[in-house]
C-alpha cells in the first residue's frame, strides 16, 4: 500500500483472497469472520463523492465475499462519513441491499469528534435500520514526538479510541441516541483503566466536562461494547471488570501484526473465565452486537 508516493505498508493476499483467509481461520480454529475495510482506506480528507465512489466499490465486492461464503464471513461496510447525507444513504444501501448488520467507522471524522451535531443523522439511521457501529482508531499524529519507536500504533491508537468513547459519552449521544449498537477497537483504549479519573474528572470540573451532558461517565459502562484485544491477561480481566461480560466481543486485527496471532488464544488462557464466559466472549457478545443468531452459521 502506498500512501503520498511513499511505501505505507506491505500487505499479503490473507489481506484479499477470501480462500487464504478461510485456509489460514481453519489453521487457526476460527468458523466465522466479520470482515472490514482497513481504517487507512476511510477517506474521510477526500472529495465527499470519491469517497462514496470507494466506499461503494469496496462494500460491493465485501457484499459480494459474504455472498460467496454465507457460513464464513460477515460484512462492515464503509461509509462518506465526510458527507453525512452520503453516509445515511450508503447505509441504507449497506443493510437493505447488501446485508450487512453494521458499518465500521472511523475515531473521528477530520476535524469532527464522534460527539458532531453534523453525524446526528447517521446516528439515527444506524437506530432506525438497527445497524450497528464498530469504531476504530485512524489518522493518528504520527510527526513530532510521535514519529518514533511505533508511537502511532502503540500509544496514538489507544488515545484515538478514548477521545472517541469520550466524545460520545461526554457529547450525550448515547442519551439522544439510547438504542445506538456501538463496538470500540482495541479493548476500549486506555478508558477502561482511566474511567475512575474520567469520572472524577467530570464530577469535580463540571463546568468543563458536563457542557452537553450532566451524566456521570460511568454510568455508561455496560451501554457500549469492546473488543478483546488487549495483549494481557490483567488488561483482559479488568476489562470484563469494568465494561462487562456481556460487553467484550473478540478482536483479532488479523492480519496485522499488532493483533492476536492466535485467534481466542488469550481468553482461553484465563483460568477464572468459566465455560459459559468464554464462550461469551468468543461468540455470543458478538452475535447479539451484530443482531445474528449461531443458527445462521451452522
Amino acid at each position: 500500500m502506498m500512501k503520498d508516493g511513499k511505501v505505507f505498508r506491505v500487505i499479503q493476499e490473507n489481506c484479499w483472497d477470501p480462500e487464504v483467509r478461510i485456509k489460514e481461520m481453519d489453521q487457526s480454529g476460527v468458523t466465522v469472520q466479520v470482515l472490514s475495510t482497513v481504517p487507512v482506506m476511510f477517506s474521510y480528507w477526500a472529495k465527499p463523492q470519491d469517497t462514496l465512489d470507494l466506499a461503494q466499490i469496496l462494500n460491493n465486492d465485501l457484499a459480494a465475499t459474504v455472498k460467496k461464503y454465507p457460513k464464513r464471513f460477515i460484512g462492515l461496510g464503509t461509509l462518506p462519513l465526510q458527507a453525512p447525507d452520503l453516509a445515511v444513504k450508503e447505509m441504507h444501501r449497506c443493510v437493505k441491499e447488501l446485508g450487512f448488520p453494521g458499518v465500521q467507522i472511523g475515531s473521528h471524522v477530520n476535524e469532527w469528534d464522534l460527539n458532531a451535531p453534523e453525524l446526528y443523522d447517521i446516528y439515527a439511521a444506524a437506530e432506525k435500520l438497527n445497524c450497528c457501529l464498530f469504531v476504530h482508531p485512524w489518522d493518528m499524529q504520527i510527526d513530532g514526538r510521535m514519529s518514533k519507536y511505533w508511537f502511532p500504533w502503540l500509544i496514538g491508537m489507544p488515545t484515538e479510541t478514548t477521545m472517541a468513547i469520550c466524545s460520545m459519552i461526554m457529547g450525550g449521544i448515547f442519551e439522544k441516541f439510547p438504542r445506538l449498537k456501538v463496538c470500540f477497537a482495541h479493548g476500549g483504549g486506555a478508558f477502561p483503566y482511566t474511567v475512575g479519573r474520567i469520572s472524577h474528572g467530570f464530577n469535580v470540573r463540571p463546568d468543563l466536562c458536563a457542557m452537553d451532558n450532566k451524566v456521570d461517565p460511568r454510568k455508561y459502562l455496560g451501554s457500549f461494547y469492546t473488543d478483546s484485544l488487549v495483549h494481557d491477561r490483567g488488561a483482559l480481566r479488568l476489562l470484563t471488570n469494568v465494561v462487562g461480560e456481556d460487553k467484550v466481543i473478540l478482536g483479532t486485527d488479523y492480519p496485522f501484526p499488532l493483533g492476536e496471532l492466535e485467534p481466542g488464544k488469550l481468553i482461553d488462557s484465563m483460568d477464572d473465565f468459566d465455560h459459559k464466559l468464554k464462550d461469551k466472549l468468543k461468540a455470543g457478545n458478538a452475535l447479539e452486537f451484530l443482531g445474528l443468531s449461531r443458527k445462521q452459521f451452522e
